[in-house]
């Protein structure tokens, strides 16, 4: 195989099956040979049987690329998400159960042709960050078996930074898609709560949990996202991609930096150089650095372990850990068992505080575009966390706790290595539903810190553009009633349809409300020295566009649109005729405020 292949980069293997250079079998054999050989790191607690993978293989018979944008992918599946027929354990064999059916987002990527390998090792009931906390062992890092992988992801990190799958599933309730990102080198997306399901996850405080991607590129965690990010009615706190999705150029941006004496490195020096060469980088990417009072930030993650989210853990598994608190690790059962104290008073005033935080932070946002920060301030032996668990676990918490709290969106990426050969990252984080727009910058960053593919020893794949020329695959620019949870996504989903991307056109547009419905439509115009609309960018397959077009009327139709990096599109236009009688809707900047506007 190519190096690109032997990483089991996403768009490598693609490729590969595209040009019939390997099969599915082939890179499900390669893979288990390269588990079975892999030192010991204790990364899995259930490897599917031969038998099982046949029946994902097997359904790939008929099937191809071009209609399945995972087909043939191996991916892991941190244990606290279910996949049917495999026990899930949560890090505790005693809890276990077995699903009768897949979690929603693995349901998505197996429909799309990702095939599971097993189950992967985290901290107990997914509370730390250190990747120690497991009756299963504690999981080594990629570059040094002494040191920590990071958690609660801890399994399905090193899985990707070894080259054993090509992506991982894990979850991030207060830093856990982020911080084994950091410490393995590879890529860790936490995107907006809500935009992936957590149903069939285990929860840990439900009200915050986010399903995190771990891959070891921007642009195949992206791929992952966007095939999985579909709106799940049966989750209660899944949510719809909401008007004013805040957006950025990737090109010119201003990027807020903790106050000096704010930052935290916990005496690693070589750390503090390393955060120091990612803001020189992010500046020469035509950032401009603006210092701000990371104070509220510091404030709200405070909250998340001294406050009554604790309790939420608790009542997570309040029935197993009232009837069988002795099968949980000592530290898991000291945190989590704290849970049934505090009061419903305490839990107002917390809630009280965190607003206030919130309100706080709010005020950044007008300061800057996006914030960077080390991932974690330093990284532990093994030995060392075992015998101060709580305070150094509390301690790479430092950069990560307030994000679900306060709503963000973040992406972590590697930032270059220490002396000892180990790996840094940093987090850049934004407001919700930035996930976009943050990958985008994400992936410059990461290309710029030179450094190599995960602990596979390979250089990264070359960048993609952001919409790739596919074989078989139509990028279609929606902006009206075929937006994420409106009347005719549908058409989309049906068809194969998963969304690549939420962006706007170049600012040579204007949009019209048309007359009649419902459902109401928009109509898009090019405009010349107009204003920037809203769009979301859906990969269609092409066999299926043909059929798609027939269901659009007129006066709308399938044209070329202009997106704001200049790049040129299939989309959704208007004829100009066509917007006689309609209502001119430009300065609201998109059809969804429009629509919020009229409700």
């Amino acid at each position: 195989m190519s190096d690109a292949a032997r990483s089991l980069d996403i768009q490598a293997l693609l490729t590969g099956y595209r040009e019939a250079r390997f099969t599915p079998q082939d890179i499900i054999n390669e893979v288990l040979q390269r588990i079975a050989g892999a030192p010991e790191r204790n990364v899995w607690i259930e490897l599917l049987t031969a038998q099982q993978l046949q029946g994902y293989l097997d359904a790939h018979e008929g099937r191809s690329v071009d209609e399945l944008p995972l087909y043939g992918v191996p991916f892991a599946i941190k244990d606290n998400i279910d996949l049917a027929g495999a026990p899930t354990t949560a890090g505790c064999a005693e809890y276990a159960y077995t699903p009768g059916e897949h979690a929603f987002v693995v349901q998505r990527l197996i429909d799309a042709g990702a095939i599971p390998i097993g189950k992967t090792n985290l901290d107990q009931f997914a509370t730390g960050l250190v990747g120690t906390r497991s009756p299963f062992g504690a999981c080594r890092n990629s570059f040094d078996p002494e040191y920590i992988s990071g958690g609660s992801s801890s399994g399905s990190a090193v899985a990707v930074a070894t080259g054993q799958v090509s992506f991982a599933l894990g979850t991030d309730t207060a830093g856990s898609g982020r911080v084994p990102a950091a410490f393995n080198n590879i890529v860790g997306i936490k995107p907006t709560r809500g935009l992936l399901s957590t149903r069939g996850v285990v929860p840990a405080c439900r009200s915050l949990d986010c399903v995190s991607v771990f891959a070891l590129t921007t642009d195949d965690a992206e791929h992952v996202l966007g095939v999985a990010a579909q709106f799940d009615e049966q989750d209660a706190y899944a949510r719809q991609p909401r008007a004013g999705i805040p957006s950025f150029s990737s090109a010119r941006f201003r990027f807020g930096v903790p106050r000096a004496e704010q930052l935290e490195f916990f005496g690693n020096r070589e750390a503090a150089v390393l955060f120091r060469g990612a803001v020189g980088r992010l500046a020469e990417l035509g950032g401009i650095a603006v210092e701000l009072d990371f104070g509220p930030f510091l404030g709200a993650a405070r909250l998340l372990y001294e406050g009554p989210w604790v309790s939420e853990r608790y009542a997570a598994i309040e029935a197993f850990i009232e009837r069988q608190p002795e099968a949980m690790l000592a530290v898991t059962r000291e945190i989590v068992g704290a849970g049934n104290q505090p009061r419903a008073l305490d839990t107002f005033k917390a809630q009280y505080r965190l607003m206030e935080y919130r309100r706080r932070c709010e005020r950044v946002w007008s300061e800057v575009d996006v914030i960077l920060t080390p991932t974690a301030g330093t990284i532990y032996r093994i030995d060392a966390v075992n015998g101060d668990p709580v305070r150094l676990n509390s301690n790479l918490g430092y950069y990560t706790n307030f994000m679900n709290l306060l709503d963000l969106s973040g992406i972590a990426v590697p930032a270059g290595f220490q002396s000892d050969g180990l790996p840094f990252g940093i987090t850049l984080f934004a407001p919700a539903f930035a996930d976009a727009s943050l990958a985008a910058l994400g992936d410059r960053v990461h290309r710029s810190a030179g450094v190599p593919a995960g602990a596979t020893g390979l250089a990264l794949p070359a960048a993609l553009a952001s919409r790739p020329p596919v074989p078989g695959i139509v990028p279609i620019a929606v902006c009206g009633a075929h937006l994420s949870g409106l009347p005719l996504n549908t058409q989309l989903v049906e068809r194969g349809a998963w969304l690549m991307e939420r962006t706007r056109t170049s600012a040579n547009y204007r949009l019209y409300a048309l007359p009649g419905g419902p459902p109401r439509r928009p109509g898009l115009v090019r405009d010349v020295h107009s204003d920037a609309i809203e769009v979301e960018v859906w990969a269609m397959p092409a066999h299926q566009v043909g059929g798609f077009l027939q269901l659009i009327p007129a006066p709308l139709g399938l044209g070329k649109v202009e997106l704001a990096d200049g790049e040129w599109v299939t989309g959704f236009i208007c004829e100009p005729g066509g917007i006689d009688g309609a209502t001119d809707i430009s300065a609201f900047g998109g059809w969804r405020a429009w629509l919020d506007s009229q409700a």
